[in-house]
């Protein structure tokens, strides 16, 4: 489920879209001023931000600032009833991927969250895509239909390019139930995806961006 942080102050608009979000699968946190979002930000690890941005004490574009500079890379988009040109440039310039005016229909705010989301979470190595949002896994422009466990091991070592996943994560989250099981699979998978993933010897595998 993708999970989303909704920074609104209109306690009104709040509610609605955080109904109409949930209504279309999305899981939804609210919080209504900037310190309840970076709190909210420290211990939890959200896929999409929506922020206001005219808010007391710290305005939505402070914030984001605030985020960018601490490495969150989360995407985010802005929605505002603000429509001066400075304040959407400096809405962009901190790292902002899209800027919604109030009002808005809800149909729009649905069509930019699904079409941001569905290119932040495409994952590519070689010819091998692999789209987290929906699961779809592609080799050139086929699909690719993987077991359970082969799929979670694609799942989480996509997910942590350049990161060792260790032997106990992927046991724990597949239905191997040895070492060698899991190798056996990670050689199928190889072959199978023409796909390269290190044995890290002792500690698990990983897959690198290059």
């Amino acid at each position: 489920m993708i999970k989303v942080l909704l920074l609104e102050d209109d306690t009104v608009l709040s509610k609605t879209l955080d109904e109409l979000l949930e209504q279309h699968g999305f899981e939804v946190t609210t919080v209504t001023n900037a310190e309840e979002a970076l709190d909210k930000t420290f211990y939890n690890n959200y896929d999409i931000y929506l922020f206001d941005i005219n808010l007391p004490n710290m305005n939505g574009i402070d914030l984001l600032r605030s985020l960018k500079e601490a490495d969150d890379n989360t995407p985010s988009i802005f929605i505002s009833a603000n429509q001066d040109i400075e304040t959407i440039a400096k809405g962009f310039e901190v790292g902002a991927e899209d800027y919604i005016k109030k009002p808005f229909m809800p149909e729009e705010l649905l069509i930019r969250l699904n079409a941001k989301l569905s290119k932040e979470m495409m994952i590519t190595i070689n010819d091998i895509r692999y789209n987290t949002l929906s699961g779809d896994i592609f080799k050139k422009d086929k699909k690719i239909y993987l077991s359970y466990s082969k799929f979670k091991l694609i799942d989480m070592l996509f997910k942590n390019i350049d990161k060792t996943v260790s032997k106990e994560e992927l046991l724990e989250e597949t239905e191997y139930h040895s070492e060698n099981a899991l190798r056996v699979a990670i050689a199928k998978l190889k072959t199978h995806l023409n796909l390269e993933i290190k044995n890290i010897r002792g500690v698990g595998y990983t897959i690198e961006s290059y």
